[in-house]
């Protein structure tokens, strides 16, 4: 940081391992850092929240289940412990998709907020809010020896032996000069969405008029004829986990660079010009919405992608398609490519779906989730090593979740074993996963995906 004297910044803690970003992922990687309670643990996060997008926008994790007649569950382990939480608190149910991305594992966000306290809290691991990441520490070998970080108490160093970047925007990685492919450069980048949600709603009307089938036609008929500026002829919405209240993923915002405030700030107002204009559709088109009004938007517009870093292996389309088996796998996914495409690339606005063959799910290897010829940082999330389709399929949040804990359960290792990332005894970190309860080899019977089903799941 050429603007601070670094010598002059206090430090504010040493610890182990350092986690940036308390999303689903990064409260996943600290949580799984913690779990033999012999490392110190800080995770940092730039809001007064954990969860990220798994509280800020979205209620439902999807991943968990393969799409099809013949449903499989592919993730467990670390991610089973929020979910249990929640149905302990009987703040989850399962539903279907309409769009066919499988099972969805529906929540209340305002209870998982709190369950990410409680779970953070009871692993011990030290939780740093409203702070924010602004520059990393580099010695002589170009090694990450800490980080800078800015708050309403100024600036503060945090130094650490290993760090794992869980920022979404590959944030840690930026600073410290770690090479990332950035969203677009190659493949037109993903779309942004505000989603938002409604009260009031007589869901009963709605489903008597057609539910899902009737709202594609009412939208359909809105687009083409111009009577209302919707930005795509399609979209979701989906009951809560509250009587006669809905949750929408329909807004589209394109052409976006997520790490351009400018552009941000266009974006975030175009996402709720765009969320009232749906409003007023829903209102005056669609049985069951007369009465209903939004009562809240996503904390922020969703970013579905960004920078990826370039780690020892970039996982591929051709690799979700041909079902990719990998001797230092740590996860699975069955999820579908879900590309939310720009109106110019997929006739105004739609989403492109790619399925993997027979239900089936790919693996995820080890080698994805640190960037190329580091030893000392792990990468967990949107931010891992895909290219642009892969990563359409590999960004769900039950995936994201299992990379956070494969790259906390590696970190913690590393400091085990005296090791670095690339050095890492692959085979011991797959039986800490398996021995937590981790999916590593796609299951033979079919899942319970009723929605009390999630109890009967537990493998």
């Amino acid at each position: 940081m050429p603007y601070l004297n670094i010598e002059r910044v206090p430090v504010l803690a040493e610890v182990d391992i350092l986690v940036a970003g308390a999303g689903s992922a990064g409260c996943c990687a600290a949580l799984a850092a913690r779990e033999t309670r012999a490392h110190r643990v800080l995770l940092l996060e730039r809001y007064g929240f954990a969860g990220g997008t798994s509280t800020q926008i979205l209620d439902t994790f999807y991943g968990f289940f393969t799409p099809g007649e013949q449903p499989r569950k592919v993730v467990g382990g670390i991610p089973d412990r929020v979910v249990d939480a929640l149905d302990r608190a009987n703040a989850v149910y399962l539903r279907p998709n309409t769009y066919g991305a499988g099972t969805g594992v529906n929540y209340n966000p305002e209870r998982l907020k709190r369950v990410w306290d409680e779970l953070l809290a009871a692993a011990g691991v030290r939780l740093l809010l409203h702070t924010t990441l602004v520059d990393v520490e580099r010695d002589a070998g170009n090694r990450i020896t800490g980080i800078v970080v800015f708050s309403k108490g100024g600036f503060h160093r945090i130094r650490a032996a290993r760090f794992i970047d869980a920022s979404g925007d590959a944030d840690l990685c930026h600073w410290a000069e770690i090479p990332c492919e950035r969203a677009g450069e190659r493949d037109p980048a993903q779309t942004l969405t505000t989603t938002f949600r409604m009260s009031n709603v007589d869901l009963a009307a709605y489903e008597r008029a057609g539910g899902s089938r009737m709202l594609r036609d009412r939208m359909a008929e809105a687009v083409e004829r111009g009577t209302h500026p919707l930005p795509r002829k399609s979209g979701s919405l989906h009951p809560m986990n509250a009587a006669g209240c809905i949750s929408t993923v329909a807004v589209r915002v394109a052409d976006v660079d997520p790490t351009d405030p400018e552009a941000m700030t266009a974006a975030e107002q175009e996402g709720r010009r765009q969320a009232f204009t749906y409003e007023h559709f829903l209102r005056a088109c669609v049985p069951g919405f007369a009465a209903s009004h939004i009562i809240g938007l996503s904390h922020q517009i969703g970013v579905r992608e960004s920078r990826r870093v370039y780690g020892e292996y970039r996982l591929t389309r051709n690799d979700c398609f041909r079902v990719a088996r990998f001797d230092d796998a740590v996860l699975l996914c069955g999820a579908p490519i879900e590309d939310h495409r720009p109106a110019r690339d997929a006739g105004h606005g739609e989403t492109a779906w790619a399925y993997i063959p027979d239900g089936n799910a790919y693996d995820v290897p080890y080698r994805t989730l640190f960037p190329k010829d580091r030893d000392e940082i792990w990468v967990a999330g949107r931010c891992f090593s895909a290219t642009h389709d892969a990563h359409a399929s590999c960004r769900s949040m039950a995936q994201t979740m299992g990379m956070g804990a494969a790259a906390g359960f590696a970190a913690a290792l590393s400091l085990e074993e005296g090791c670095g990332a690339r050095d890492l005894p692959v085979e011991r970190l797959r039986r800490r996963l398996l021995e937590t309860g981790a999916v590593l080899e796609p299951p033979r019977r079919p899942a319970d995906t009723s929605p009390g089903g999630w109890k009967n799941n537990r493998l």
